[in-house]
C-alpha cells in the first residue's frame, strides 16, 4: 500500500461515527441546511444512527446491517450498493432517497416514507414495510419476496416487473400503479386496491385476492390461473386475454361476459352464474414483419411460466474511505 493510500485508509467503524457527528444528531425542524456533500463508506454493523439527520449523504458500499435507522432522516440520500440487510427503518424518511443496487432484505421499514424514492431493482426480500409509504416511487425490478407489505401504501408506484412472491399485501393500497409483467404469484392480497391500475401481463397465480378492488384495471394478457377472487372487485376491469385456468371467480363482482368473452379458460375455471369463458390452452403474440403494431390472436399453446425480473446487482465488499467536498 503506498502512503497516499494509507493516509487515507480508515477504521470504518470510525469514519461512520465520525460522518454521523457531522451531520448533527437528531433531525429536527430547526437543523439548518448542509451546504455541502457528504459521502461514506465502510461498515456500521448495528451502529446506532436512530433520529439522525443524515439527509442528502451519499453512502457508497457501506454496510449498515443490523444498524438502527429508527426514524432517521434520509431524505434525498443517495444509498448506492449498500447494505441494509435487517436494519431498523422503522418511521425514517427516505423521501426521494437513491438505492440504486441496494440490500433490505430482512429489514423493518414499517411506517417509513417512501414517496418518490428510485428502488428500482432493490432487494426487499422477507422485508417489513407495513402502511409504508411508496406513493410515486419507482421500484421496477424490485424484489419483494415473501415481504411484509400489510397496509403499504403504493399509489402510482412504478413497480413493473417487481416481484412480490409469496408476499403478504393485505388491505395495501396500489391503485394507479404501473404492475405490468410483475409476479404476484402466491401473495395474500385480501382487501388490497389494484384500482385503475396497469397489470398487463402480470402474474397473479394462485394467489388470494379476496375482496381486493380491479375496478378500472388494465389486466390484458394476465396470468390468473388458480387463484382466488371471492367477493373481489372486477367492475370494467380489461380482462382480454387473460388465463383463467383454474382461477376461482364465482363469487366476484361486477363481473360481466363482455370481459370474458376474449378470456381464456378450461373446465376448472368457476365463474358467477351465466356467464362462460372459452376454452383454451393460452395466448400467443404474434408479430408479422413490417407491422407498427402488435397483433395479437388466440391460439393454442402452453402457459407460458412468468419471466422473472433480473436480479439486482450484489453489494460489493465494503469501502473504508471517507470524503467530504467543499
Amino acid at each position: 500500500m503506498t502512503r497516499t493510500a494509507r493516509r487515507f485508509a480508515v477504521d470504518a467503524a470510525a469514519v461512520l461515527a465520525l460522518a454521523a457527528a457531522m451531520l448533527a444528531g437528531p433531525a429536527q425542524a430547526s437543523d439548518k441546511a448542509i451546504q455541502r456533500q457528504t459521502s461514506f463508506g465502510g461498515s456500521c454493523v448495528r451502529c446506532e444512527l436512530a433520529g439522525r439527520n443524515l439527509a442528502g449523504a451519499r453512502i457508497v458500499g457501506a454496510n449498515f446491517a443490523g444498524a438502527n435507522l429508527m426514524g432517521a432522516n434520509l431524505r434525498d440520500a443517495k444509498f448506492h450498493a449498500s447494505n441494509f440487510a435487517g436494519a431498523d427503518l422503522t418511521k425514517a424518511d427516505l423521501t426521494d432517497s437513491a438505492m440504486a443496487g441496494a440490500n433490505f432484505s430482512g429489514a423493518d421499514l414499517s411506517n417509513a416514507r417512501l414517496r418518490s424514492a428510485e428502488a428500482n431493482g432493490v432487494v426487499f426480500a422477507a422485508a417489513t414495510l407495513s402502511r409504508a409509504d411508496l406513493t410515486d416511487a419507482q421500484a421496477s425490478g424490485a424484489a419483494f419476496r415473501r415481504a411484509v407489505l400489510i397496509g403499504m401504501i403504493a399509489r402510482d408506484a412504478k413497480l413493473r416487473g417487481a416481484n412480490f412472491d409469496g408476499a403478504r399485501l393485505a388491505s395495501a393500497v396500489l391503485r394507479g400503479a404501473s404492475l405490468q409483467g410483475a409476479n404476484l404469484s402466491r401473495v395474500e392480497a385480501h382487501g388490497a386496491e389494484f384500482r385503475d391500475a396497469d397489470m398487463t401481463g402480470a402474474n397473479l397465480s394462485n394467489g388470494s385476492f379476496s375482496a381486493a378492488s380491479f375496478r378500472d384495471a388494465d389486466m390484458r394478457q394476465a396470468n390468473l390461473n388458480g387463484a382466488g377472487f371471492d367477493g373481489a372487485d372486477f367492475r370494467d376491469a380489461e380482462l382480454s386475454r387473460a388465463l383463467l385456468h383454474g382461477a376461482d371467480l364465482s363469487n366476484a363482482r361486477g363481473l360481466k361476459q363482455s370481459q370474458l368473452d376474449d378470456a381464456c379458460g378450461d373446465s376448472r375455471t368457476k365463474l358467477p352464474r351465466g356467464l362462460s369463458v372459452r376454452h383454451c390452452a393460452g395466448v400467443r403474440l404474434i408479430v408479422k414483419p413490417g407491422e407498427q403494431h402488435r397483433t395479437l390472436r388466440m391460439v393454442p399453446a402452453v402457459p407460458a411460466s412468468p419471466v422473472s425480473p433480473p436480479s439486482p446487482p450484489s453489494p460489493p465488499n465494503p469501502r473504508y474511505i471517507i470524503s467530504v467536498g467543499p
